[in-house]
């Protein structure tokens, strides 16, 4: 299935620089198991975003929107 993800993050923490506002988005192709598997590690987890991104020490609220993507 196709997917876009929509990540928002506010007031970050960038190797020291504040940052207000960035937003992500792709499109991938995925299984379901693999999406299912992604929302709970978001979910689940309180430093999903900081684990993975090199240089981000820190942020205050962040989003994750998943969408299918309509194939024609």
């Amino acid at each position: 299935m196709k997917v876009k993800f929509t990540l928002t993050m506010d007031d970050l923490d960038v190797d020291g620089r504040q940052i207000d506002t960035v937003i992500l988005d792709w499109e991938t192709e995925m299984e379901h198991e693999e999406l299912l598997a992604i929302s709970h590690n978001w979910i689940a987890s309180q430093n999903f975003l900081t684990q993975r991104m090199t240089g981000l020490n820190c942020v205050g609220e962040s989003s994750l929107t998943i969408e299918p993507v309509d194939e024609f």
